[in-house]
């Protein structure tokens, strides 16, 4: 297996081995028949590649299933393909296997009617499924490049597949699952387990294709890892590798100003400005600055002593924000729903330093994003979740092609970099680049987690992180820290959570 795997973890995945050196990159299914395309072109017949998966496929199964009766359920294209040679694979091995064709063997081609040829058993049709032995399933029926609904006859055995609570081992994806958006055609088969091949594909890492893929492997099947750059892919999955080159770690001729002076614009809601600033001190900005609501300022003090707190409206908070010595600056968390919240935006944008803009600031612009986006710095930050999304891009929140092509439009639109928050939060560059996270825990869904993360995103932005990479750093150290906080997780464990993570990825260096 690829040195990739993904296992459950309470409702999702993590990754729990560490990857190549290297980025790794995310090719949807057009991508992916390029690579095939390319390995083909480089000397390897496409059968060979065939026959590696299905024997990845039969040994995943083996390695993770006591030895039962099997039903391998083959579509008319290579993804049945591939359960043919699975299914020879396992009979082999002493394992009894059924197969069921979706269509006539007449209609197989290619490498599939290869397939076929050296199973060299019986066919059975779909009609006759039998699912009275309780087999174990493998779908290979349709892979991450099916557009279009299961029909009806498919559905019904799905249904019957659910209700008698057999387990699924999907080849690729789910059938019914679109492996570039995460989203079902239609009816789509659970799966305890999913092995894809060569690089994962963004729907099985987007949800809900994340959760019907259940546990994910990457089975190695011989295609040579530069092949990936030759497919024009620009997202990867989310880990150091990505940006870890870009992190900036203390050095002897450091002072607090060359680690990044940052200033949280705090509001009335006085945790979230709380929770971002000791975010940002723990995450390594050499000084924070949080410009307060007046009559706030002892509670701020308290909390985070070694942070400069000053009231908003006073003369040392003007000549903080004229001393240009600040590097990034934060608004949102707590701002509240006045109205002088965009007017304050406004202004920030007009000092010229890099922005983070969370939670309020963006709500503030509902209705009006358009107003926004001029006036937005080089090297920004947006962070919304789902409802802000929605908010400051209305077009975009049901687009077709998914939350990661809905996060590069956003991108591209607002010139800034976007955090697309989730379970499977998604950055997107202004370029065209993105990543796509998977190592959050669910226990992040609670109040001030997003507070936290924005103050982890001032930190690296201040200490001169380019903004795509400082933003996919800052959500990956964020679900660290989740991770390591555990069950019973609350907002203010974060920050504390923090600088173990760091010191893991200082042992990279």
């Amino acid at each position: 297996m690829y040195p990739l795997r993904f296992a459950a973890e309470v409702r999702g995945i993590r990754e729990v081995e560490t990857g190549p050196e290297l980025p790794l990159a995310l090719l949807d299914p057009q991508q992916m028949y390029a690579a095939d395309a390319e390995t083909v072109r480089r000397g390897t017949a496409s059968y060979i590649l065939m026959q590696r998966a299905g024997a990845a496929v039969a040994a995943a199964i083996q390695t993770r299933f006591e030895c039962q009766p099997v039903l391998v359920l083959c579509g008319p294209g290579n993804n049945g393909g591939d359960g043919f040679v699975a299914a020879a694979y396992l009979r082999q091995a002493g394992w009894p296997v059924r197969v069921h064709l979706l269509c006539e063997p007449a209609r197989l081609g290619g490498d599939a009617a290869m397939a076929a040829q050296d199973w060299a058993s019986e066919i059975l049709d779909f009609p006759a499924i039998d699912l009275a032995d309780k087999p174990l399933i493998v779908d290979a029926i349709f892979g991450a490049g099916l557009s279009r609904a299961p029909d009806a006859g498919l559905c019904e055995l799905f249904d019957r597949i659910a209700a008698r609570g057999l387990t699924s081992i999907a080849i690729d994806v789910p059938s019914g699952l679109d492996g570039s958006t995460g989203v079902p055609a239609g009816a789509c088969l659970q799966a305890r387990m999913t092995i894809g091949f060569f690089r994962p594909r963004p729907g099985q890492l987007l949800m809900p294709g994340r959760q019907l893929c259940g546990d994910l492997e990457i089975a190695d099947i011989g295609i040579a890892a530069d092949v990936a750059d030759l497919t024009g892919a620009a997202a990867w999955l989310n880990t150091p590798a990505l940006w870890r080159h870009a992190l900036r770690w203390p050095g002897p001729r450091d002072h607090k100003y060359t680690r990044g002076h940052v200033l949280v614009v705090a509001g009335p809601m006085t945790g979230a400005g709380r929770l971002a600033g000791a975010a940002a001190q723990r995450a390594g900005a050499g000084m924070v600055t949080l410009h307060v609501p007046g009559g706030t300022t002892p509670l701020f003090a308290e909390a985070l002593p070694s942070a400069v707190v000053q009231e908003a409206e006073s003369e040392a908070a003007r000549e903080r924000l004229e001393s240009g010595r600040l590097a990034a600056i934060l608004h949102g968390p707590g701002a509240g729903r006045d109205p002088s919240v965009a007017a304050k935006v406004g202004a920030l944008c007009a000092l010229g330093r890099p922005l983070v803009l969370d939670a309020d600031a963006l709500t503030s612009f509902a209705g009006n994003a358009g107003q926004l986006w001029p006036q937005l710095p080089a090297g920004s930050v947006l962070t919304p979740h789902g409802g802000e999304f929605s908010r400051l891009f209305p077009d975009l929140a049901d687009l077709p092609g998914g939350k990661l092509a809905a996060a590069r439009q956003a991108a591209a639109r607002s010139g800034a970099v976007v955090i697309f928050k989730g379970y499977d939060t998604v950055i997107a560059a202004p370029d065209g680049r993105a990543a796509i996270n998977a190592n959050a825990p669910a226990t992040l869904a609670v109040a001030g987690s997003g507070d936290v993360l924005a103050g982890i995103v001032l930190a690296l932005l201040g200490a001169g992180m380019p903004a795509f990479e400082a933003a996919a750093a800052a959500v990956w150290i964020h679900a660290e820290a989740a991770r390591l906080a555990g069950l019973g997780l609350v907002a203010e464990d974060l920050p504390g959570h923090i600088a173990p993570v760091l010191r893991a990825l200082a042992g990279f260096y």
